[in-house]
């Protein structure tokens, strides 16, 4: 599991109930690898009070039961009986291979109906609103999380040309398919939500079904591209969705 061109984990404890391993805040491919590697290690280690695991872009919340884990291990703090096993695991070698998988094509309707920031965001960029969408539809983007809401994929990274905050004032309501910029992520809601993001454009693509035998279309390690397309476009393929 050792990787000596990444920092070592922090170990810290969340709340009561949780523990954290965090290597650092900061986006960066090779270290949200080793954080998929180690969430799937701990899926596959089913550790006792172990509740649910959340993967992030350098770390890894865990929620355990700590009620438990005391009855089992009297004596010893829930959190440092946790810690101990994944230390272990964070020892143990281990050879999980790349996932690999296709470029996913999303395709994205940047029309101005789709895309109420793509000309401020042009203007403070010193763009045209075509430079944007060439720039924000000319990469590979990995996938380097799922949260915020069932299926928002957070996507890394955008070029530094058109990486911008959050809006100060977010939407009270954002349309599930938008495609949005903050910071250096880009995403897209997967269902009607209040939203910060700077909002550039709109899939019709469904990326959370609860009918779905598999509800969230994309995963952590997917890789995906976004593909231009006309508003008839977009309202041909919504109409199958």
């Amino acid at each position: 599991m050792e990787n000596t061109s990444l920092p070592a984990p922090r170990i810290f404890p969340l709340a009561d109930q949780g523990l954290c391993i965090d290597w650092g805040n900061r986006i960066d491919p090779a270290l949200n690898a080793q954080v998929q590697a180690l969430f799937v290690r701990l899926q596959q280690a089913r550790l006792p009070g172990v509740l649910n695991l959340a993967p992030a872009y350098s770390s890894i919340g865990i929620l355990f039961d700590a009620a438990r884990l005391l009855r089992e291990r009297p004596g010893e703090s829930p959190f440092e009986t946790v810690k101990k096993q994944v230390e272990e695991l964070l020892q143990a070698p281990v050879d999980l291979p790349a996932r690999e998988s296709e470029i996913l094509e999303i395709p994205v309707c940047y029309a101005p109906g789709f895309a109420p920031d793509l000309h401020a965001l042009a203007l403070q960029k010193g763009l045209s609103p075509q430079e944007v969408v060439q720039l924000h539809s000319g990469r590979e983007y990995r996938v380097y999380l799922i949260g915020f809401l069932p299926g928002f994929p957070y996507l890394g990274s955008v070029d530094a040309r058109i990486a911008t905050p959050r809006r100060e004032q977010p939407r009270p309501r954002v349309a599930a398919g938008s495609v949005g910029i903050a910071g250096e992520q880009t995403g897209i809601y997967p269902l009607d939500s209040p939203g910060g993001w700077n909002l550039i454009g709109r899939t019709p693509l469904q990326l959370f079904d609860p009918t779905r035998p598999d509800p969230v279309l994309l995963r952590p390690g997917d890789r995906v591209r976004f593909l231009p397309i006309s508003t008839r476009a977009f309202h041909k393929l919504y109409s199958r969705s």
